[in-house]
């Protein structure tokens, strides 16, 4: 599987980039994978291949250039319980620091930068994203709707903006929710949202799920909830993008 790793320009400086696509040349339908906020690391790498694998151009940036290139800090192999304080220690002020005035102007270079890459076909995109990183999918989608098909979200604070957040979405949406991250209220005003915004959507909670239940390099990764990530994940993306 063709990778790499590309410089993209922003209003900021230059933000790092992973690139996954598939072998033999060609156009592909474009992807913005936004990572969690533990950012790109072998298990991110890892997903987008194999949702490269299934005939998309994948991007995964990196959310914290602005703080360096990716690994922005040292992780451990496993993201366990023992490590998680100190890691959020160092994250905490870089995600605080990422306003979404830097998000939209970020998004706006993410997707100039996807679809002019000459393995990308014409046409919509998609943008999908992990825990924060599916909070700025949903933002970019709403920034974007002529031009974002498609929106997945998983274990994501997707409606900590209020519902009028979404009204502007008009991609087809697949949330996938982590049992413990959400509410039966909030999950119930969240649906009234996407009702109301009049978008074709799924939006389900994952059974017996924690937040962070896609990444199997954390103690919340829950395999069986993976699977259901790329059984969403695949079915949204091939009714809404079409393949060269």
């Amino acid at each position: 599987m063709p990778t790499k790793m590309l410089q993209i320009s922003t209003a900021d400086g230059q933000a790092d980039a992973f690139a996954a696509f598939p072998d033999g040349g060609g156009r592909h339908p474009g992807v913005l994978m936004y990572p969690d906020g533990f950012g790109i690391r072998p298990v991110l790498r890892e997903m987008a291949h194999e949702l490269a694998g299934h005939g998309f151009y994948v991007l995964a940036p990196n959310l914290f250039y602005r703080n360096g290139p990716a690994p922005v800090i040292e992780l451990p192999e496993h993201i366990g319980e023992e490590a998680r304080p100190a890691v959020f220690a160092q994250l905490m002020p870089m995600i605080e620091a990422h306003t979404t005035e830097r998000v939209l102007s970020d998004a706006d270079a993410y997707l100039k930068f996807l679809t002019a890459q000459p393995e990308v076909s014409a046409g919509p995109v998609a943008v999908t994203g992990y825990c924060i990183g599916g909070l700025l999918a949903t933002r970019t989608a709403a920034a974007h709707p002529g031009q974002v098909a498609a929106l997945a979200a998983f274990h994501g604070p997707v409606g900590v903006d209020g519902p009028d957040s979404l009204s502007k979405l008009t991609a087809e949406v697949h949330f996938g929710h982590a049992e413990s991250d959400l509410t039966p209220e909030t999950f119930g005003e969240l649906n009234q949202a996407l009702d109301a915004a009049g978008v074709g959507y799924t939006s389900e909670i994952y059974p017996g799920t924690v937040h962070g239940f896609t990444m199997s390099d954390t103690d919340a990764f829950n395999p069986a909830a993976l699977r259901l990530h790329w059984d969403r994940l695949l079915h949204l993306l091939s009714r809404t993008l079409t393949k060269s």
